[in-house]
């Protein structure tokens, strides 16, 4: 007989989860009828959190992806008008992502897709049971940057 294991239990629950949470956000995502994919409104987001239009590099960067899958992703939102290249006013070699009025309107849209994703996601949690797995996921997330950061990451 074997030991169960408490962590993997975890584990699988936690990767359980994950992939109902993308799946219900997906669906939101389809039904706002904007035809991006979760890849692009993340890029989406996180282009609008820089001050000022970033280079691929820096959206790699910050996405933890390679430069390639930026591209792709600038592609196809360039091509439905919601970000454009510029040149950098300083080193005209350099290209910035820069977001565009049909982007900041698409953003809006997603947040409405997400907001509704996050209230069926949490429908059957009271608000004290929201507040305690908001300060559960904090201290995950938080916790795992001080792991990583420490040098003590356990892999194979």
């Amino acid at each position: 007989m074997t030991t169960p294991d408490p962590e993997g239990l975890l584990a699988e629950q936690l990767l359980r989860f994950t992939r109902r949470v993308h799946r219900i956000q997906k669906r939101h995502l389809e039904q706002c009828g904007l035809g991006i994919t979760p890849a692009q409104s993340r890029l989406l987001r996180t282009l609008a959190h820089f001050g000022s239009p970033p280079r691929m590099a820096d959206l790699a960067e910050r996405l933890e992806v390679v430069p390639r899958a930026v591209t792709t992703l600038v592609d196809g939102l360039e091509a439905t008008g919601r970000v454009r290249r510029v040149p950098d006013p300083t080193n005209r070699r350099v290209i910035r992502i820069e977001i565009t009025d049909e982007g900041h309107k698409a953003l809006r849209a997603l947040h409405g897709a997400r907001r509704a994703a996050a209230q069926e996601i949490l429908a059957p949690l009271t608000d004290e049971q929201r507040e305690v797995l908001g300060a559960l996921l904090d201290t995950l997330i938080d916790g795992g940057d001080a792991i990583a950061a420490s040098g003590r990451d356990h892999r194979c």
